[in-house]
C-alpha cells in the first residue's frame, strides 16, 4: 500500500509540472462523459414524460380514429376523409364487453374572441365524459353536463393557454363570454394546466364545448353525426386486448366492409403509443450515445498520445528507476495510474458537465431530464476502463525499455 500511494502521488506531481497539457488531454473526456450523462438524463427525462401522458390519457383507453378509405375511387390516406359516427361510439358502449364508457369528438382550428383580444386556437367538440376518461380535473367552474349538450348549449371550457392569451392577470374567467365564428359562448369552467406533450405540443391551448353545440352552431360540419376520434374506456387494463378485436369487428360489420377490404378506421392503445415513442426516444439516444462515445474514444487516443510523448520525454528516467531496482510492474503501475488519473479527473468533471447541460435544458428549453444516479456511475466507471485501455499499451511499451539503452537516450 505504502508502494502504491507513492506511485499515486509521483503520478499526481508528474501531471502538475504540464497541466495546460493535461488539462486538454482530460478534455475529450469531459466532453465525451458529460455527452453520454446529458442524453441518458434527456432519454431518462423523456421516458418519464411519456408514461406521465399515458398516465393522463388514462391506462385503460384505446383510441379509435378515422383510417385509409376509397370514395369514388379515390383513395384517400389516414384521417383524410370521417369514418367514425356518434352511433359508432354508441354501440361500442352498449355492445362491447369491457367498455365503461365511450367519448367521441371532432375538432378544428377557430379564431377564439372576447372583446378586442382574439386567440387562435383548437376547438374540440365532445361529449361530458371528456374530464373522466382523459383523467383531467378542473382548476375553476364547472365542465358542461348531458343536459347541456342534448340542448346544445352555447357554453365552453378553456385551457389554461386560452386563459393566459385573452385574459388579464386577476380577471374573472368563469362567467365571462367569448366568441367563435360569431357565436357567443358562456364560460362555465377552466381546465387544469397539463403542460406539453410528448410530441412538445401544448395540451393547454384549446378550448371545449359540447359536441351538438360544435357541430350545429359553430363548425357547421357538412355531414352531422361524423366523428374525428372516439377515446374508449374499459374497466380494467386486461379488458383492451380483447375489447380492440371485439371493436374492430363491430365497426367492420356497421360500415359494411366486405372481408376482402381494409379496415377504414384505426384502433391504438397506449401501449402502442407508448411502445412507438419510446422506440423513437430509444433510436435517438443510442445515436447521440455513439456520437458521444466518438468523444470518449477520441479522448482515450488523446491521453496515449501523450503518454507516448511522456514516454519519450522520460526515458533516462525510466532507464534510471530500473537501474536502482524498479521492476516492470513498477513503471507499467507508474504510467497507468497517470492514464488512471488524468481519465478520473476527466469523467468527474465531465460528470458535472453533463448534470449542468440537463438542468440547462430543463430550464431554458423545458425537456424533462431525470438524473439517474446508476447512470452517472456507469459513465464514470466507463471513463476508467478508457483510461486503462489507451493507457495500457504506452505503460507497456515504458515498462519493456532496455535499461542500459535508456540511460544512454538522448
Amino acid at each position: 500500500m505504502s508502494f502504491f500511494w507513492l506511485t499515486l502521488l509521483s503520478a499526481f506531481r508528474i501531471l502538475r509540472r504540464n497541466p495546460l497539457r493535461a488539462g486538454l488531454t482530460m478534455l475529450g473526456i469531459v466532453i465525451g462523459i458529460g455527452a453520454v450523462v446529458a442524453m441518458i438524463s434527456l432519454g431518462q427525462g423523456a421516458t418519464a414524460s411519456v408514461q406521465a401522458e399515458i398516465s393522463s390519457l388514462g391506462t385503460n383507453v384505446l383510441i379509435v380514429i378515422p383510417g385509409a378509405t376509397t370514395v369514388g375511387g379515390v383513395r384517400g390516406g389516414l384521417g383524410s376523409f370521417s369514418t367514425l359516427t356518434v352511433d359508432d361510439a354508441g354501440d361500442i358502449e352498449k355492445k362491447i364487453a369491457g367498455v365503461t364508457t365511450a367519448m367521441y369528438g371532432t375538432r378544428s382550428i377557430l379564431q377564439v374572441i372576447r372583446e378586442n383580444k382574439n386567440w387562435s386556437t383548437v376547438v374540440f367538440g365532445t361529449t361530458s365524459v371528456f374530464p373522466d376518461i382523459r383523467n383531467w380535473p378542473l382548476a375553476q367552474g364547472n365542465f358542461f353536463t348531458q343536459s347541456d349538450l342534448d340542448s346544445a348549449a352555447k357554453v365552453a371550457v378553456l385551457g389554461t393557454t386560452v386563459v393566459q392569451n385573452l385574459f388579464e392577470p386577476g380577471e374573472e374567467v368563469v362567467g365571462s363570454e367569448i366568441r367563435i365564428r360569431n357565436v357567443p359562448l358562456r364560460i362555465i369552467g377552466v381546465l387544469a394546466s397539463k403542460g406539453q406533450s410528448i410530441t412538445g405540443q401544448d395540451q393547454d391551448d384549446f378550448v371545449v364545448l359540447p359536441f351538438s353545440t360544435a357541430e350545429r352552431r359553430v363548425f357547421g360540419t357538412k355531414f352531422l353525426g361524423t366523428v374525428g376520434i372516439i377515446l374508449v374506456a374499459t374497466a380494467t387494463r386486461d379488458d383492451i386486448p380483447p375489447a380492440a378485436d371485439d371493436i374492430k369487428e363491430l365497426l367492420r360489420t356497421r360500415h359494411r366492409l366486405h372481408p376482402s377490404e381494409e379496415d377504414d378506421f384505426t384502433i391504438r392503445t397506449m401501449e402502442d403509443i407508448a411502445r412507438t415513442v419510446a422506440g423513437t426516444s430509444r433510436t435517438m439516444m443510442v445515436m447521440l450515445m455513439s456520437i458521444a462515445s466518438i468523444s470518449l474514444i477520441v479522448g482515450g487516443i488523446g491521453i496515449m498520445n501523450i503518454l507516448l510523448v511522456s514516454v519519450t520525454e522520460r526515458t533516462r528516467e525510466i532507464g534510471l528507476r530500473m537501474a536502482v531496482g524498479a521492476k516492470r510492474a513498477h513503471i507499467l503501475l507508474q504510467f497507468l495510474m497517470e492514464a488512471l488519473i488524468m481519465t478520473a479527473i476527466g469523467g468527474m468533471l465531465g460528470v458535472g458537465t453533463g448534470i449542468g447541460i440537463a438542468r440547462l435544458l430543463t430550464t431554458v428549453i423545458g425537456w424533462p431530464t431525470i438524473i439517474n444516479i446508476q447512470a452517472v456511475l456507469a459513465a464514470f466507471l466507463f471513463s476508467l476502463v478508457v483510461g486503462l485501455f489507451f493507457g495500457l499499451y504506452p505503460a507497456n511499451k515504458a515498462s519493456k525499455l532496455n535499461p542500459i539503452e535508456a540511460l544512454r537516450y538522448e
